[in-house]
């Protein structure tokens, strides 16, 4: 077939600037195909290349001695002792879930389960973190429903718990909603396998499903802002099936074991290019493909169609060429593709061959690290605005305001649709605090946990991406778990405005200041950034999932209030109203400071809680809502009434960080409270939990009233 002649427009439509086509006019030395082309779009496009983000990602904190294998590789590697890693990873689905929803958010779940599984991990555990527009946008709702399903439909059927997550709504999101999916697994730390290629004239196999026309173009659309021509775009979205999946990790994870494999690789965005590319380049190798021996469900594909497909359920991998019969066996026996289809080469060239025709012929390492890398101009985030007077409410008239909207009202309704009881290992149900999943066959368990306020951090980055960290950390302490490592999804909006640029650089400087002083190094990530409609930009979001580990002979905090327990506060009296959650729901305002974070108070207060977990029965964070939000929901989800002795409005929905609520007896109280003397933690009593009301100050209402609300508001605007 002809391929078309490469004019100004299609440079343009592929999202390739001027000054980018005259880099590839000089490494070629030519004009290039129209295949290559496409592969240097795939390769130099923001979600494959990081143009923009590289140069500050570099400062971010990567290594501890905790750090098997930080950012590089498919997914990050961390020991969690006796021989054995957590394997985990947070990447976006965006643009894809904005456009088709439920294939968007499932092929989300898919890719992330494959970049853990191509590690030698098994997955035990997934969450994802949802942004929405407003509540009554006439997409929201079918945008819920979609990426819900999509979630739960591919997560459900492949078979993986999700452990939690979070779901958000704001205006600012209504041209563009957040789809970050996480996933962990489980590997030997002596069996984690990497994608640098290695051996010259080594097989290249291609593993799983056919390519089809699905995904063609995907990277490049989600390296690009959205317009009025948004729905020309949804074949660039992929097409998923979780029983292939199923079925490919199966026999992946059983061909690594049979010592054949030399490196392996996920086929995601950009697909058959970027992966082997990847390859090849970590390896200082070149690599040759002959598309005529790709496995195709599709006629007369073209090699700019099957290097661009996004299909998938596919790996690539080099192969030991002495157990190709063995490995071939594999794939037969679980009815998946296994397929040569090409072989390393001495030179640094990427050569792609169809029917004896060449389609391509480029250097191989000037695709991948020689990539274009921008310091882009940026400009400091403008102060904060100054908050007006917030006037005293009736404390429990404010608490109904959140418990009823959909930012704070409980998250049954989608949690419900996906599994997380699967694998039999989980501890905790989604829907309050840190998920917590037992080590198969050892005393140890994880806590998974995934949060950002992106309100906080676009009035102030710094703080903002601090706070993330922060409330990442607080929320593995509460169920005791040692925070060990984080991964972050980075969503923003357009980097070419200096003031989004502005934002991912100050937002950036405050995760890794918290990374650094609270040990939990960033092991892996993704950024998303082209977050826009029509030039309307997201808030940023800088989502952080976090792992924590509770050691062998140690509890989890997993317990109940119950009634006559004492109602303890760790950390200063509620006061900053500034951008809360109490401001935004009732008050309908976004103004003022993100709240201030004291690292050094994070930590002091998390190690507190931890060391002093023989005392605690029920723990929760405290974080939007204040006290008062977090106090109904640690009553409600024990079942017991809550007083509170404030009804003071800063002091009960204040949201200064670093600050834990414990439910305890009197006599654990006591304990803890000199306990937290000797360490220098505040400590103070609020409060105790008994009876069937829930009353702050002298304001009260039944919990059993105030729970039908928390629990029915969100099922009845979306249900």
């Amino acid at each position: 077939m002809q391929e078309p002649a490469i004019t100004e427009e299609l440079i343009e439509a592929h999202g390739i600037k001027p000054d980018e086509y005259a880099r590839i006019l000089q490494i070629l030395n030519r004009e290039p195909t129209f295949t290559e082309l496409g592969i240097f779009s795939a390769m130099w496009n923001e979600h494959c290349s990081y143009k923009s983000s590289k140069i500050h990602l570099k400062t971010l904190p990567t290594t501890g001695p905790q750090v098997i294998c930080g950012p590089g590789e498919n997914a990050g590697v961390v020991d969690i002792g006796d021989g054995q890693a957590v394997v985990f990873k947070m990447e976006s689905h965006n643009h894809p879930s904005y456009i088709e929803p439920y294939q968007g958010a499932a092929t989300g779940v898919g890719g992330i389960l494959r970049d853990v599984f191509t590690m030698g991990a098994r997955p035990i555990a997934a969450m994802n973190s949802l942004s929405f527009g407003e509540k009554d946008h006439p997409k929201t709702r079918r945008l819920v429903h979609g990426v819900v399903e999509g979630v739960g439909g591919y997560g459900n059927c492949f078979g993986v718990p999700t452990a939690g997550g979070e779901v958000r709504f704001h205006p600012a999101y209504n041209g563009n909603c957040l789809v970050n999916a996480f996933a962990a697994g489980l590997a030997d730390t002596d069996k984690i396998f990497y994608s640098a290629a290695s051996g010259v004239g080594r097989p290249v196999v291609y593993l799983g499903a056919k390519t089809g026309r699905d995904g063609v173009g995907g990277a490049t659309m989600a390296s690009a802002e959205f317009d009025e021509s948004i729905e020309e775009k949804r074949p660039t979205v992929q097409v998923g099936d979780p029983f292939t999946e199923k079925r490919l990790m199966e026999a992946t994870l059983e061909l690594m074991q049979t010592g054949a494999v030399i490196s392996i690789q996920d086929m995601g965005a950009a697909g058959l290019t970027c992966s082997a590319v990847e390859m090849g380049d970590k390896g200082g190798l070149g690599v040759r493909l002959d598309l005529e021996k790709v496995p195709q469900r599709e006629e007369n594909m073209t090699a700019y169609e099957m290097m661009l497909s996004e299909s998938q359920e596919r790996m690539l991998m080099v192969l030991d060429p002495s157990k190709e019969a063995e490995a071939k066996a594999v794939f037969d026996k679980w009815d998946l593709d296994f397929a040569i289809v090409g072989e390393t080469i001495e030179e640094d060239r990427f050569l792609i061959m169809h029917n004896g025709v060449c389609m391509a012929d480029m250097p191989l390492s000037r695709l991948s690290s020689s990539a274009p890398e921008y310091d882009r101009p940026w400009e400091p985030s403008e102060p904060a605005t100054e908050l007006a007077e917030v006037p005293q409410i009736d404390p429990v008239d404010g608490l109904k305001a959140l418990i009823s909207s959909p930012n704070y009202s409980s998250r049954e309704w989608v949690y419900e649709q996906y599994d997380s009881q699967v694998m039999a290992d989980t501890m905790r149900i989604p829907g309050f605090g840190s998920g917590v999943i037992r080590v198969h066959g050892t005393d140890k368990k994880l806590a998974f946990t995934s949060d950002v306020t992106p309100r906080y951090v676009k009035a102030n980055p710094v703080e903002g991406g601090k706070q993330a960290v922060a409330e990442a950390y607080r929320n593995l302490s509460a169920v005791g778990a040692l925070p060990l490592a984080t991964t972050d999804n980075l969503n923003f909006g357009n980097p070419e405005k200096p003031e989004i640029m502005g934002q991912f650089v100050e937002a950036l400087r405050g995760i890794g200041e918290a990374c650094s002083a609270l040990d939990m190094p960033i092991v892996s990530g993704n950024v998303s950034l082209y977050n826009e409609t029509d030039g309307e930009g997201i808030l940023p979001t800088p989502t952080i999932g976090a792992v924590g580990l509770i050691a062998a002979g140690e509890e989890p905090i997993l317990g109940y209030a119950r009634d006559g327990h004492v109602a303890l506060l760790v950390g200063r009296t509620g006061s900053h109203l500034g951008q809360s959650a109490l401001l935004a729901e009732v008050f309908n305002r976004e103004e003022g400071d993100a709240p201030a974070v004291d690292l050094a108070e994070e930590k002091r207060n998390g190690t507190f809680i931890r060391d002093n977990r023989d005392w605690i029965k029920c723990c929760t964070d405290l974080s939007d809502g204040g006290l008062a939000l977090a106090a109904f929901e640690m009553a409600e989800a024990s079942g017991t009434g809550v007083q509170l002795n404030s009804a003071d409005t800063a002091e009960l929905f204040g949201e200064d960080q670093g600050r834990y609520l414990i439910a305890c007896s009197f006599d654990q109280a006591e304990a803890l409270m000199i306990a937290a003397g000797q360490a220098g933690v505040e400590i103070q009593t609020v409060g105790h939990f008994s009876g069937d009301t829930v009353k702050f100050g002298s304001s009260e209402a039944p919990l059993s009233e105030l729970s039908q609300l928390y629990r029915s508001s969100f099922g009845a605007l979306f249900g």
